[in-house]
């Protein structure tokens, strides 16, 4: 159990998070459910309500019990990594207000695990995809609609909601648009041909008004589309084309980068494009470039 202190200190720095670091409401509800947890078990470990002064006093040995607590119960070490690192965020900004020694908490190590790769399409597949989707609605607009936001992200390797997020002022589309992505950050995207095309045979089938401060792709309805949508409009498609569970709609952002990444582009190039605040985060698709490499010579290399 929680003091209200603590309480309202946990509400406090999400509000911090929200207002200063511009974290967007799935962060913003999977940072709390993991400091919540965290409490909750120290609470419960200690068999005394938390408060301030309390959180204040924990050891090495309490952050060792919870994280087997975690690992104990099934988290996997990427989750309990992330749980980890919101939880130090939290106490990080608690200690400042609060003025306790915060390195018990701060020191922690974060378990080890392995980064997964992007799992990007080939370049026939991301096509097949493409035209693939076009033929899986009954209503021509909605053909065009899913056709022109598929096109978006392997086409400008915009984030779903990005796409979706667009509005009328965005039409027509200019040689080059701002995105705003993750944390309010803004980027320059260059729009290819194909996009513009797509998202002008949508909005000449649309039988929503076009207006500038509505979505720019709307639901049967005539609201906000949604990702859900999409997501099956992708899984009828992969299905058909007997491609993996992998090609979901963010696989072709991925595969947007890797295919430029293996066209020779620059990877400081594509970090921009994608919006990667790290170009750690962008290198990943060095890696799943280099393994593609090695496919090609495993498959093709004479063996003695």
């Amino acid at each position: 159990m929680l003091s209200p202190a603590l309480a309202d200190a946990c509400e406090g720095w999400l509000a911090h998070e929200r207002a200063l670091n511009g974290a967007a409401d799935n962060t913003l509800k999977a940072y709390q459910t993991d400091v919540q947890g965290f409490l909750a078990f120290m609470a419960n470990h200690h068999a005394e309500q938390q408060g301030l002064a309390a959180i204040g006093r924990l050891t090495i040995s309490d952050m060792r019990a919870w994280m087997s607590h975690e690992r104990g119960r099934g988290v996997a070490a990427r989750s309990l990594a992330r749980a980890l690192s919101a939880v130090k965020s939290f106490y990080r900004w608690l200690s400042d207000r609060e003025g306790f020694e915060p390195t018990a908490v701060l020191s922690t190590r974060a378990p080890k695990f392995q980064k997964k790769l992007p799992r990007p399409l080939t370049v026939d597949s991301a096509k097949d995809i493409l035209e693939t989707v076009e033929m899986q609605a009954s209503e021509p607009w909605v053909a065009a609609r899913d056709m022109a936001v598929v096109t978006l992200l392997y086409g400008c390797g915009l984030r779903i909601s990005e796409a979706l997020d667009m509005t009328g002022s965005a039409v027509p589309l200019p040689p080059a648009m701002v995105i705003r992505g993750k944390g309010g950050k803004e980027r320059m995207v260059p729009v290819i041909p194909a996009a513009r095309e797509a998202v002008d045979a949508y909005l000449r089938l649309c039988p929503h008004p076009l207006e500038p401060d509505a979505p720019l792709f709307r639901g049967v309805r005539g609201g906000k589309l949604a990702a859900r949508a999409i997501q099956k409009v992708m899984e009828r498609a992969r299905l058909q084309l007997g491609l993996p569970s992998s090609a979901t709609p963010h696989a072709m952002r991925h595969s947007f980068a890797t295919h430029l990444l293996g066209a020779g582009g620059d990877l400081r190039a594509i970090q921009e494009l994608l919006g990667h605040a790290s170009l750690s985060t962008t290198q990943g698709y060095t890696a799943v470039d280099t393994a593609h490499l090695m496919d090609v010579y495993d498959r093709t290399h004479p063996k003695a």
